[in-house]
C-alpha cells in the first residue's frame, strides 16, 4: 500500500496522520517549520495554537461541547492532549498552549507508521495525498492549490494580546466565572464604570491600526475573530454587549454588575500568563499598550505578545470536495482542516479525523464513511460539499446545522441536550454497526 503524504502538521494534518496510524497506515507528515515559518507562527512544536488558547464550551448542551464528545467517540489525538493540558476556564475547555502542542508532537513521533519531515512543500504530489496546510499555506503551494481549485476565497481573522499575571492589579480586579461556570478562580475580571468605560472605547476607535495592504474589503473579517476595535465601531455599546458584557457577574467591591468589565484567562497551567478574551486586535503595539492599560486592572500590564491579524485562505469547498473530504476532480486527493471552509480549532481537527478515516478507506477500496446528519461532524461534512449553497463563507460546529427534534422543546438548553444526546446516540449505533473502529 502507498505511503500517504499529508502536508501540514496543523490540528486537521495530526488528526489524519494519527487515524492513518491506526488502521496501520505508514505515512509522511510534512510540516515546514522550522525550515519556514508563517507570519502566525513561532513554535517548532506540531499543533501550534496561533489565537486563543480555548477550544470553546466543554457543556453537553452545547455544539462545540457536543462536538467533542463526537470527537472523543472517534479518538481523537487532539481531544485527548486537550483534556490532558486543560487549564481552569470556566465552561471552556482551554489549554496551556506549550504543553498542548509539546504533548501532540510526542504522540506524532513516538507512533512508528508516522514519520515526520521537517520541510516545505512546494507543490501538489502524485498518489494519495492529504492537504492540511491550513489557512496560512506558504506562497508556493497557495498558488498550486489555486490553480487546482480556482476561485479561493480568503478573510482576515486575529489574535489577542497575552499579559503577565503578576502585572495585573488585583485590587481593581476580581475572581468569578459568568454565572459561576466552572471554578470562581478560572476568570480574573477587570471591571469599569461608565466614565471609565466611555475613556476607554473613545481612545479604542480612534487608535491606529496596522495596515494590511493586500486586504480585499470584499472579503472583509471573520466575525468570529472580529478585532475588537473594528466591532467598537459598530456603536458605543456593541462591545458593551460583546466581550466586555458585565451579565452573569457581580463586582464583589460594589455588591453590583459592572457597567462594563474585561475577562482575562489562563494561558499556561501555572496561572503566569492571562490572555484579554474577545480582544483580538490589529491595532500597532504601542497603541495597545496605551489604550488597553486605561482599563483599571491592566494599568501597569506587561504584554507578553501582542496582537496580531493574520490573512486566512479557504477554498470553494461545495465546488471541489465531497463529504468525505475527498476532491471530486481527483480521487485520492483529500483536503482537511480550515482551508476546507470548517472555523475553529477543533473543527479543523474534525476534518483532519474524517479525511485520515476516509483516505484509509479509499486504499481498501471502501464506501467512504460520512457521520450521520443529527452529528456536527456529519452536518459540517455535508455543509462544506453542499453544491447547492453559491455563496460559501466559513463554518463552525452550530446547532442550527442539525435537523430539529422530532417533538417541538421550547426550553433552550433541554432543545441543545435532546439534540447532542441523540446526534451521539446515532453515531454510537453508526459505530457499532455500519462502521466498526
Amino acid at each position: 500500500m502507498a505511503k500517504v503524504k499529508i502536508i501540514g502538521a496543523g490540528f486537521a494534518g495530526v488528526e489524519a496522520a494519527n487515524q492513518l496510524a491506526l488502521r496501520g497506515i505508514e505515512c509522511e507528515l510534512y510540516e515546514m517549520k522550522p525550515v519556514r515559518f508563517s507570519p502566525a507562527h513561532s513554535s517548532e512544536n506540531l499543533c501550534e495554537l496561533v489565537c486563543s488558547n480555548s477550544f470553546k464550551a466543554a457543556r453537553l448542551s452545547s455544539a462545540a461541547g457536543m462536538m467533542k464528545a463526537e470527537m472523543q467517540l472517534l479518538s481523537s489525538l487532539c481531544v485527548e492532549c486537550a483534556k490532558a493540558t486543560a487549564v481552569p476556564a470556566g465552561g471552556a475547555l482551554a489549554v496551556d498552549r506549550e504543553k498542548f502542542s509539546s504533548l501532540v508532537t510526542e504522540k506524532i513521533l513516538s507512533k512508528k507508521e508516522i514519520t515526520l519531515i521537517r520541510q516545505e512543500v512546494t507543490n501538489i504530489p502524485d498518489g494519495p495525498v492529504i492537504i492540511a496546510a491550513g489557512p496560512l499555506a506558504s506562497e508556493a503551494l497557495a498558488e498550486k492549490i489555486e490553480a487546482l481549485c480556482p476561485g479561493s476565497l480568503s478573510f482576515y481573522d486575529a489574535a489577542a494580546p497575552i499579559v503577565t499575571a503578576e502585572s495585573v492589579d488585583f485590587e481593581s480586579a476580581f475572581l468569578a466565572s459568568r454565572y459561576e461556570r466552572g471554578g470562581e478562580s478560572d476568570y480574573v475580571n477587570c471591571p469599569l464604570t461608565k466614565d471609565e468605560y466611555n475613556a476607554f472605547y473613545d481612545a479604542l476607535v480612534t487608535a491606529e491600526t496596522v495596515q494590511t495592504h493586500s486586504f480585499d474589503k470584499r472579503k472583509g473579517v471573520y466575525e468570529g475573530c472580529m478585532p475588537i476595535e473594528v466591532m467598537a465601531g459598530r456603536g458605543r455599546d456593541t462591545i458593551r454587549f460583546g466581550p466586555m458584557k458585565p451579565v452573569g457577574l457581580t463586582d464583589p467591591a460594589t455588591g453590583r454588575r459592572p457597567y462594563a468589565n474585561v475577562q482575562l484567562r489562563r494561558e499556561n497551567a501555572a496561572g503566569t500568563m492571562f490572555n484579554l478574551v474577545g480582544f483580538q486586535t490589529n491595532l500597532k503595539f504601542g497603541e495597545q499598550k496605551r489604550v488597553f492599560s486605561m482599563i483599571p486592572a491592566l494599568k501597569n500590564a506587561d504584554f507578553v505578545r501582542y496582537g496580531v491579524m493574520h490573512r486566512n485562505t479557504f477554498i470553494d469547498s461545495p465546488r471541489f470536495l465531497t463529504p468525505g473530504f475527498e476532491m471530486r476532480q481527483r480521487p485520492g486527493l483529500f483536503f482537511a482542516g480550515q482551508i476546507t471552509g470548517v472555523e475553529g480549532y477543533m473543527e479543523s481537527a474534525l476534518s483532519g479525523l474524517l479525511a485520515g478515516i476516509n483516505m484509509a478507506r479509499f486504499l481498501k477500496g471502501e464506501e467512504p464513511f460520512v457521520t450521520p446528519d443529527t452529528t456536527i461532524s456529519g452536518a459540517l461534512a455535508r455543509y462544506i460539499s453542499d453544491e447547492s449553497v453559491k455563496s460559501f463563507q466559513p463554518m463552525g460546529a452550530a446547532f442550527g446545522l442539525l435537523p430539529p427534534c422530532e417533538t417541538k422543546i421550547r426550553d433552550k438548553q433541554e432543545r441543545y441536550t435532546r439534540l447532542a444526546q441523540r446526534g451521539l446516540n446515532d453515531l454510537e449505533n453508526c459505530l457499532n454497526s455500519d462502521f466498526p473502529v
